[in-house]
């Protein structure tokens, strides 16, 4: 599949990169929060009989997920790419608020697809995505959720 083929060849090479790879840090540290901190949750440890429990704060992250940590990379290597377009897909929205979040940072048109059931259950995703610049493209296809905002992501790539 030829989107896949140069999409794979662009990260072999970006990957290897240090303007790339030092961009992509810097990204991660400054914009993101990374690393996050883990916090010793002394009560829950308590409650286990001594093991030492930590949580790990992705909830810290610019957008308030883990989301961010993989679109981050994925922005930069599609502008990298030459590329103008972010296309993403969401269930419950985290993923499109960071898709989106690091399009409009970068400059790049997003279109995120989402089921029309999602779309519903998950109204101040969508506003934060429509806020931040992204087209959200309601899926009315079978069960009109996260599987089949995939399969219309999917053949929009490719």
């Amino acid at each position: 599949m030829p989107p896949l083929e140069e999409l794979n060849e662009a990260y072999l090479k970006y990957m290897q990169d240090p303007d790339f790879v030092a961009e992509l840090d810097a990204d991660l540290a400054n914009y993101v929060g990374r690393p996050s901190p883990l916090y010793l949750a002394e009560r829950l440890t308590a409650q286990a009989g001594g093991a030492r429990i930590y949580l790990k704060r992705e909830d810290l992250n610019h957008t308030g997920a883990h989301k961010i940590n993989n679109t981050v990379g994925q922005a930069l290597l599609a502008k990298r790419m030459g590329k103008q377009r972010i296309i993403a897909e969401t269930g419950a929205g985290q993923h499109g608020v960071a898709s989106a979040t690091v399009a409009a940072r970068l400059g790049l048109e997003c279109v995120v697809y989402m089921g029309e059931e999602d779309i519903h259950r998950q109204a101040a995703n969508v506003y934060r995505m429509r806020l931040l610049g992204a087209e959200v493209v309601a899926v009315n296809s079978g069960s009109r959720t996260l599987k089949d905002a995939l399969n219309e992501a999917m053949r929009d790539w490719v």
